[in-house]
């Protein structure tokens, strides 16, 4: 059976990386490929990109010609890793993926005056794996560090109050680990893993700039009286730079893993993974000069959780496949639009004449509907909406496809 089910060990990975990818919860992407700390071979070298293109509309916005019109944007996630056996016991894995980010564009400035906003991290990192012979199998003992940058984007439209435009734009970089654990019977293509990655906390830095104006009503709704507010008097319309800063803190994870074999060239497979989404409460934006608050993002999410489960199959020494399904439970409270996701996935592999592997996959989401909560009824508007909650968004439900493309070789 060892043999039937090489191809298989190696499929698993891609479902998971179709099926955790299409939407999840929070900002999760991708996820670094340390599962080629396991393969056959000296050397390996494995590569992909995912294309995922979600579709949600407004089905309430407090601006009512946002109603009705898209507002997520198309992404694409790569992924590369390179692996080297430095001894029978000790190996190590170099990764880089998109493993954060979001994307949003209007159509029409939101009530906010928000036109863009895109948040994207990328993580390189190194982790190695140490073996040691223990009953039938093998355990691994794991660890490594990463490196994770962030680039955040954010654009606005003041022009319904005739004061031009904003934008903010910051970058940031920051340190974590990641550690874990697995037992491995190759013979029988069985293997769990349990992975641990550490959260961050970021104060990325970089420029907002805004009307003079703008940034006056900033500071003079939130109590700062005129004799102290430095934007008080002169040209509102005035184009105004300011070095800031963002705070916000990005999630810890704990990820479990399974496979084994279950007849010969069947492979069954499953994961779920605890991601620390409640650590994001808010995004808060500052000057460096004076520590004024420009603006603030109010998130308040519940910790995520994602199950995914799915079954392998070895057709010839060519070609093997799978399929799996994977729901990941939504993470806003009220103060967004994270609802529930729900994802199932195919994949084929084809192995070519230079040792070679092609992979390819397609997954499609549901997203479930969501509403907003927590900021009530606004004066302000007066359109028709009988639930009476003209101050908060909500979305239809709506979908996501994405797809993979990879391949991978050993030496």
């Amino acid at each position: 059976m060892h043999a039937r089910l090489k191809t298989l060990t190696g499929t698993a990975l891609l479902s998971l990386a179709i099926g955790g990818s299409a939407y999840a919860g929070g900002f999760s992407r991708g996820t670094a490929d340390t599962d080629i700390l396991y393969e056959d071979g000296n050397f390996n070298m494995r590569s992909g990109v995912t294309y995922v293109s979600p579709r949600r509309e407004f089905s309430r916005n407090p601006n009512p010609q946002l109603v009705g019109t898209r507002y997520t944007e198309d992404y694409v996630i790569p992924s590369a890793a390179i692996k080297i056996n430095l001894s029978d016991n000790l190996r190590c894995a170099g990764t880089f993926v998109n493993n954060i980010g979001g994307s949003a564009k209007y159509e029409f400035p939101t009530a906010s005056g928000k036109v863009l906003e895109e948040f994207t991290t990328y993580e390189t990192a190194a982790t190695c794996g140490l073996g040691f012979d223990v009953g039938p199998g093998r355990l691994w003992v794991l660890g490594g560090g990463f490196a994770e940058t962030l680039d955040y984007l954010r654009k606005d439209s003041y022009a319904a109050v005739g004061l031009g435009e904003g934008v903010l734009d910051l970058e940031g970089q920051k340190y974590g680990y990641r550690i874990g654990a697995a037992y491995e019977i190759p013979e029988i293509a069985l293997r769990g893993q349990i992975m641990y990655r550490s959260g961050t906390d970021y104060g990325a830095e970089g420029t907002a700039t805004a009307p003079r104006g703008v940034l006056y009503l900033a500071l003079k709704n939130q109590g700062v009286p005129d004799v102290f507010n430095p934007f008080a008097g002169g040209n509102p319309l005035q184009s105004t730079p300011l070095d800031a800063y963002g705070v916000g803190s990005l999630p810890q994870s704990v990820e479990l893993k399974f496979q084994t074999g279950i007849a010969p060239d069947w492979l069954a497979f499953g994961a779920v993974k605890w991601t620390d989404w409640s650590s994001l409460t808010r995004l808060d934006v500052r000057s460096v000069e004076g520590d004024m608050l420009l603006l603030s993002d109010e998130y308040y999410w519940r910790d995520g959780w994602t199950v995914t489960g799915g079954l392998g199959h070895k057709f010839n020494d060519t070609f093997s496949g799978l399929v799996s399904l994977t729901w990941d439970r939504g993470v806003s409270t009220g103060y967004d639009l994270q609802g529930d996701v729900y994802t199932a996935a195919v994949g084929v592999t084809m192995k070519d004449r230079i040792g070679g592997e092609l992979r390819g996959g397609v997954g499609l989401s549901y997203l479930a509907s969501a509403a907003e909560t927590k900021y009530g009824a606004d004066p302000n508007i007066t359109d028709s909406d009988p639930d009476g909650r003209h101050g908060d968004q909500a979305v239809k439900a709506g979908y996501a496809f994405a797809f993979n493309l990879g391949y991978s070789l050993k030496w």
